[in-house]
């Protein structure tokens, strides 16, 4: 009998295998018949001026996929498949093309890519603000830039940007940032490290204990840093395991930064508008009235009505010394009635006032 079990075991071995062949046929069956459904809603997104990214049916089809699971697929394993099917949903109804901070390799281009997967069109941009212009101009369907870091707060040149572009928030995506860092070459004989300024102020405590006598390059992107340690033995760079695959480097060092709770958000910008979900953040960028006490009557308008902030920062307006711009997010829709009337009063304490957008809130990273 023992010298029979490993037969055994052999044969039912088999017949699983066959019903996972069995199994896998007919998911590509149904997937490819929801395809087919995908071109059907694509023509008719088209015929009648639809935008094809809708971040509110998005969501609804992530929500859904989360409340069908029982198991025992991880959620986050599910919602992955499900973006990746509504990546290659984007090509059949029309192929999206979207900005980010390039080069390659860089937290926004992960970003994105976590997003909205591998079958659409990614374009690298100089800086953020070419990702605003560009989106701005139609040359891009969608952009995808930093706004937020849980460590090292507002990104400036996104806030920036928004006081001279006229672009919407369509969506917002949290990314967890793990550093890295990467070279081609042994610990010892690295000299200096690259990355942004951000970053190095991110992994401040290892860099002070671990290569406290290698040189500091700061650089305009943690991708473009990749780049340089790809090219010259001694330089390493700080950046993600994007930045490693695509520049084929060594992860020398893992997990670097200070705080493993750190996190960046990122917003997707466009010129979509999302409808309600019940589960939205409206984004608002204004300049108050010259007069002691205006933003603080702003603000009690906005609790006035029960809107919830989540964020606020503040910029120079670059137009008159001690101007400034506020940004704002708070919870809610654009279309919901306390939201509408909160904005249309606090309108009257501002010099100018700007809804961003409303968008779903990212309750994840992705």
């Amino acid at each position: 009998m023992p010298e029979e079990a490993p037969d055994n075991a052999e044969l039912d071995l088999e017949a699983l295998r066959r019903q996972i062949d069995d199994l896998d046929q007919q998911i590509v069956k149904l997937l490819n018949t929801r395809a087919e459904v995908v071109v059907k809603i694509g023509r008719a997104k088209q015929a009648a001026g639809g935008q094809i990214y809708a971040p509110d049916r998005e969501k609804a089809v992530l929500d859904r996929v989360a409340q069908l699971n029982t198991g025992p697929l991880p959620q986050r394993t599910l919602q992955a498949i499900y973006r990746e099917l509504m990546s290659g949903s984007f090509a059949l109804e029309k192929p999206l093309r979207v900005g980010y901070l390039g080069p390659e390799g860089s937290f926004s281009h992960m970003a994105a890519m976590r997003k909205f997967g591998a079958s659409i069109e990614y374009l690298p941009l100089a800086d953020i603000r070419a990702v605003f212009e560009e989106s701005g101009k139609g040359h891009i369907d969608l952009g995808m830039v930093p706004i937020e870091n849980s460590v090292g707060g507002g990104v400036i040149d996104t806030m920036d940007a928004f006081v001279e572009h006229d672009v919407r928030v369509c969506a917002e995506v949290l990314v967890q940032i793990h550093h890295n860092l990467l070279a081609n070459c042994a610990p010892d004989e690295i000299t200096m490290i690259a990355s942004k300024p951000e970053v190095f102020a991110q992994c401040r405590n290892w860099l002070s204990r671990s290569v406290h006598k290698a040189d500091l390059i700061p650089v305009a992107s943690t991708a473009k840093a990749a780049e340089m340690a790809a090219q010259q033995r001694g330089l390493a760079a700080i950046g993600s395991t994007l930045a490693a695959e695509l520049y084929n480097l060594k992860i020398v060092f893992a997990g670097i930064e200070d705080n493993p709770a750190n996190m960046t958000r990122f917003f997707v910008i466009g010129h979509t508008s999302p409808k309600p979900t019940g589960n939205d953040k409206t984004a608002l960028m204004f300049t108050t009235a010259h007069r002691p006490g205006a933003l603080v009557e702003v603000l009690n308008v906005l609790g006035a009505y029960g809107v919830n902030m989540t964020n606020i920062d503040t910029r120079p307006s670059k137009r008159r010394n001690w101007e400034y711009y506020f940004f704002v997010d708070c919870e809610g829709h654009m279309e919901d009635e306390n939201v509408a009337k909160a904005v249309e009063e606090a309108r009257g304490h501002c010099l100018e006032m700007h809804v961003l957008g409303s968008f779903p809130r990212a309750t994840e990273p992705v």
